[in-house]
């Protein structure tokens, strides 16, 4: 049979809505279009006329609603309609824990697959399209997804053309010839607005950018601390993106020159995704922007395609995390669309890309901070990202690294960024569950905040070296600094020979509390795995209202002015903390720390205590000229 002409094609085929949904039978399974591409126009039909149908099941992601239907399943007890989302997460919000019935959790790069296979056949699909071009190729717009698949698979093809849908390029077109009905219907697309700037959002993202690289590919979702986590991305210089979804964010960062795909690795000078959600303004953005390439999600998920892009970062945010690392994530507000499908795909992909990162984005309460996000297990939850999957997580009060890491060690790295308010009870928990070692005790490092304003990178002998506080997760890193040491330098520091360095004698290092007590690291290495160089820690004597310092620099990293770096920062923070001064009790052999303290921009008293050398200085006693 010859193949009509495009255009004839596309009159013969033009139609009501009213028309066009009669072609579908009671019992059939109708897809429609996902997110913001979603065919408003034959959706509010179908919605209309439910009560002519019978047995309709409605295939979709996760929904914008526009139209009831889910109100409308509910209420006919699937008489009307029965639903089928595809949702990864066990909707724990109110509205999706009502109707958790209709969730299908799967990977989003298998649905393209299950749905073309027709193992769930596809009897009509509805979809939103931009006017033909001049060869009859109608493009999917905002919404390529699984849309695709889904109209490739379907036995009909009902397509709303909407002069508003964008023209975009890659994977993503669909031709005159290929649908069966045509409803011609212009009307705004569905936009969604920025989320609010939470506060917690802005912390958690500047945690967050500190682990992406110049060069990187992103994937980043929705909600409020990924969209303050690109804002915060502005100082970056060529970033990738291969993404599920295109924001405004993204948008603004190609515009600031940040964005410029040229160092991928993959698909170089191209940003690709599977949909778009955002403003008018993104929508016009993408349209016919030839450096935009939409793809369908069994390729852009697919996680051998995601670990071909250089130091690809998957940021994903999630709802809830217990003490092993096991991770929920689902809908919560302002990141209402977090659970869909797309977190496992990501963060293997990432987990297998040359110098790939998984970043978890986890606030540490819920909005009204009644409750943490970090639990002791998730008893009543769907686990959705296993625990040997979770590598960097990210709360307001800082950033850990589990891969790798033991039971234990992930315990008192988790409970490190929970919120303050709830660190004593999981700790208890923790120790209960043995999770910790009978003889791990409580401090005052538990309750505070650590002091990101204190952390500052450096380049030392053409290293990058990274200036921080200690945190309950470097008792290791620290026992093995001192192991490292020569054993002269032990002797100095000490004050006398020490081979053997237990928990319970350097646990004042890092239970702190970062105000009276503190204790800075000189690291290199990625988080999680850093080697400590350098240590400085004050620990406070309130009677006289001191400080008293020590230091210790591994042989091959002293005279390089990394004991200086501490010293200036302890005093500072000392000074600011209320402390009057500082002290120091040393050999008189040890002309390097000597020569150390008298570094400080304040006169330094000395004297002698059974050949123990005792220096001394107070705030308000600058140095003579």
């Amino acid at each position: 049979m010859e193949t009509p002409y495009w255009a004839d094609d596309y009159r013969s085929k033009l139609t009501s809505p009213e028309e066009a949904l009669r072609a579908i039978r009671h019992g059939q399974r109708v897809f429609i279009g996902s997110s913001c591409g979603e065919p408003q126009c034959l959706v509010r039909e179908l919605a209309q006329k439910a009560h002519l149908f019978g047995d309709i099941e409605i295939v979709r992601l996760l929904s914008m609603e526009s139209s009831p239907l889910t109100r409308i399943a509910a209420r006919s007890g699937g008489d009307c309609f029965n639903l089928r989302s595809f949702y990864l997460g066990s909707g724990k919000t109110r509205t999706l824990q009502r109707n958790r019935r209709f969730i299908t959790p799967i990977n989003l790069s298998a649905v393209p697959r299950l749905l073309r296979s027709r193992q769930i056949p596809i009897h009509a699909a509805l979809i939103q399209v931009s006017p033909p071009d001049d060869f009859g190729w109608m493009s999917l717009g905002i919404s390529v997804d699984i849309t695709l698949a889904a109209a490739e698979a379907a036995s009909l093809v009902i397509a709303q053309v909407n002069p508003r849908m964008p023209r975009v390029l890659g994977h993503s077109f669909i031709h005159v010839n290929q649908v069966d009905r045509i409803v011609e219907c212009e009307e705004e697309l569905l936009t969604i607005a920025d989320p609010p700037g939470l506060e917690a959002a802005r912390q958690i993202a500047g945690h967050a950018v500190k682990l992406i690289e110049n060069g990187s590919t992103i994937h980043i979702g929705l909600g409020a601390a990924p969209q303050a986590t690109l804002a915060a991305l502005s100082d970056r210089k060529d970033l990738g993106v291969h993404t599920r979804f295109l924001t405004d964010g993204i948008m603004k960062l190609v515009g600031l020159g940040v964005i410029t795909n040229r160092r991928k690795g993959f698909n170089d000078g191209k940003l690709v995704a599977s949909a778009a959600i955002g403003s008018k303004d993104l929508y016009a953005f993408i349209n016919d922007n030839p450096c935009i390439e939409f793809r369908p999600s069994d390729y852009v998920n697919r996680p051998s395609i995601i670990a071909r892009h250089n130091r690809m970062v998957a940021l994903n945010v999630a709802t809830a995390m217990d003490l092993t690392g096991q991770v929920a994530v689902d809908a919560m507000p302002y990141n209402n669309l977090s659970g869909v499908t797309d977190i496992m795909d990501f963060i293997r992909g990432a987990a297998e890309a040359p110098d790939g990162k998984s970043i978890l984005m986890l606030p540490s309460t819920t909005l009204d901070g009644k409750q943490s996000r970090i639990l002791p297990t998730l008893e009543d939850t769907a686990v959705v990202v296993p625990r040997g999957d979770v590598q960097f997580v990210v709360t307001e009060y800082g950033v850990v690294n589990l891969f790798g890491k033991s039971l234990q060690e992930r315990a008192v790295a988790i409970i490190s960024i929970a919120h303050p308010d709830f660190r004593e009870d999981l700790f208890y928990q923790a120790r209960q569950k043995g999770l910790l070692a009978p003889e791990q005790t409580l401090s005052a490092s538990i309750f505070g905040v650590y002091p990101v304003k204190l952390e500052e990178v450096l380049e030392i002998a053409a290293e990058r070296v990274l200036i921080r506080p200690t945190k309950p997760s470097d008792e290791r890193l620290i026992q093995e600094h001192f192991y490292n040491m020569d054993k002269e330098d032990l002797v100095f520091r000490f004050m006398h020979e020490k081979p053997l360095f237990p928990r319970r004698d350097v646990a004042e290092m890092y239970h702190v509390d970062y105000i009276k007590n503190l204790t800075l690291a000189a690291v290199t290495g990625e988080l999680g795995f850093e080697t400590i160089i350098a240590i400085g820690g004050s620990f406070f004597h309130p009677a006289r209202n001191e400080a008293e310092i020590a230091f210790s620099v591994l042989k091959d990293w002293q005279g390089k002015g990394i004991g200086t770096i501490l010293i200036r920062k302890l005093a500072d923070a000392a000074r600011e903390s209320g402390i009057g001064g500082l002290s120091a009790y040393t050999m008189p052999q040890n002309q390097k720390m000597i020569k150390l303290f008298h570094s400080l921009p304040y006169k330094v008293h000395t004297f002698f205590d059974e050949g123990t050398l005792c220096l001394s200085c107070r705030f308000d006693e600058p140095a003579e000229a």
